[in-house]
């Protein structure tokens, strides 16, 4: 069976968040990251039979979604997970605030990897929790984290490691080394608990495996809570589910306490997208990550040939490219792009002051528009500098 990623969906006067933020002008937004794609045909027909039911009242996980989860895990990264280790969230963001709540007193220390994923840096803060963040570092070419500069900003008031893997928005996914170096700095204070958002790790664009960091060794399993959802590589956001994999009883009560009444659970439409996109959806997302391989392709090539002022580390997972533009020289990057008629995540809202990210999972027609228009308007930007 074939899908085509080619085709254009108008998104422009629908409920999209992405795309109404463009204000009707003429901006390619790429930004906000969901994709243009339709979703599988798979998840669109279960969407349509579970409408046709006809009665929308509070669900509740079945026996048969539970095992579409477990059946995923268990096939494409070799982790047995149980589904009472399983609880259901309506989202990543959700899970995020519950880990704080749950794992550390107001006041103790939240740490992070910056840049990052902006809900990482105000989730402690909403949740009167103290952030404190680590620069990623760049060797050779690739974004990573300094494991001694980890166990040198522990202090006895940390006590919640917020981690993201693959990472948004360096594109990185860690490999067992990396993940090993890290959990050997975890496993030396037993009183911190690490929340690890693996949304992004159907989305590997090299060959090889996602390896989820609670599979490195019964220690730091028992530390671990692992949040995962279809949203991002289905395209699914808008229907409100998630999971977290939590195999410590002792964490997973905690973290229900602290999600109890303030977090509701996924809805109807959500949790038979999940157990479809699980269960059928395997085709499908081959072929997305065939053509996001093609798209990530066209920007290296594309910066390389007409752009090579611009720096973009190799994405190996996720649909979402990080540009160095710190030698624009702007003071606002954001508008600069904007008025080339291009809508970028601006870098300062990841900590990542003077980088851009962009969302290259649309059509690859839009994808060379938008690099031709940043193009031209940097082809401008020099002509203006040298005469200036």
């Amino acid at each position: 069976m074939t899908f085509d990623f080619d085709r254009p969906i108008d998104r422009r006067e629908s409920d999209s968040q992405k795309w109404r933020a463009c204000h009707g002008a003429d901006v390619l937004p790429m930004w906000v990251a969901d994709m243009d794609f339709a979703s599988p045909p798979c998840v669109v027909q279960a969407l349509r039979n579970r409408v046709e039911h006809g009665v929308f009242g509070y669900p509740l996980a079945t026996d048969a979604v539970n095992r579409a989860v477990t059946a995923w895990v268990r096939d494409h990264y070799g982790w047995p997970i149980d589904a009472e280790w399983i609880v259901w969230l309506p989202g990543l963001v959700p899970g995020l605030h519950a880990a704080c709540l749950a794992y550390a007193a107001a006041l103790e220390e939240v740490l992070t990897f910056v840049p990052v994923y902006p809900p990482f840096l105000t989730a402690p803060a909403a949740t009167g929790r103290v952030l404190k963040t680590i620069p990623l570092v760049q060797a050779e070419g690739r974004w990573t984290f300094d494991p001694s500069a980890l166990a040198a900003a522990l202090t006895p008031q940390t006590k919640l490691l917020l981690f993201c893997h693959p990472h948004n928005p360096v594109g990185r996914a860690f490999e067992r080394g990396e993940l090993a170096a890290l959990a050997d700095v975890v496993r030396q204070r037993p009183d911190l608990t690490v929340c690890s958002d693996e949304i992004h790790c159907d989305l590997m664009l090299e060959n090889r495996q996602h390896i989820p960091l609670a599979t490195l060794g019964e220690e730091i399993c028992e530390r671990t809570v692992t949040l995962m959802s279809p949203a991002k590589t289905f395209n699914t956001p808008g229907l409100n589910c998630a999971f977290a994999v939590i195999p410590n009883p002792g964490l997973r009560e905690a973290f229900r306490r602290a999600a109890r009444g303030l977090v509701p659970h996924p809805n109807a439409l959500g949790l038979a997208a999940c157990r479809a996109a699980f269960e059928a959806g395997e085709a499908w997302r081959l072929s997305l990550l065939d053509y996001l391989r093609g798209n990530r392709d066209l920007i290296e090539t594309f910066l390389a040939e007409r752009m090579p002022m611009f720096s973009v580390s190799r994405v190996e997972a996720t649909y979402l490219a990080w540009l160095d533009t710190r030698w624009l020289g702007q003071r606002n990057h954001a508008a600069f792009f904007e008025r080339a008629g291009v809508l970028l995540s601006d870098g300062a809202a990841f900590q990542g002051h003077g980088y851009m990210r962009l969302n290259f999972g649309c059509p690859r027609a839009t994808l060379q528009q938008a690099l031709e228009r940043i193009s031209r308007a940097v082809a401008t930007f020099g002509s203006a500098t040298r005469t200036s």
